[in-house]
């Protein structure tokens, strides 16, 4: 049974930082690009940042180009996600996902098999 877990949201101010973890079990982890979406209420789930199986080869969308840093370590079966001055509109619901193939391109939650319950991020003005 494949098991996906968030952890490190937050409430944390503007301009503030916070770092999420996944970890994975149930699968082999170095077999999968991993992904972080979000949602916010009222809106459409959305890709924020990818990484490749080996970690050579990421993803950012536009809203976390040169805030956010995606990396994983497969040792542990962990992927994380470091946010730097965050913004109010980062406000959402982080969600992690596994992915057999790796588009280096964009992010379609129909292409992703794994999901977690997400885990909360709120920042406030």
């Amino acid at each position: 049974q494949v098991q996906v877990v968030e952890s490190g949201g937050g409430l944390v101010q503007a301009g503030g930082s916070l770092r999420l973890s996944c970890t994975v079990s149930g699968l082999s982890f170095d077999d999968y690009a991993m992904g972080w979406f979000r949602q916010a209420p009222g809106k459409e789930r959305e890709g924020v940042s990818c990484i490749i199986w080996i970690g050579d080869s990421t993803y950012y969308a536009d809203s976390g180009k040169g805030r956010f840093t995606i990396s994983r370590d497969n040792a542990k079966n962990t992927l994380y996600l470091q946010m730097t001055s965050l913004k109010p509109e980062h406000t959402a619901m982080y969600y992690c996902a596994a992915a057999s193939d790796y588009n280096p391109y964009d992010m379609y939650p129909r292409d992703y098999s794994y999901w977690g319950q997400g885990t909360q991020v709120t920042v406030s003005s």
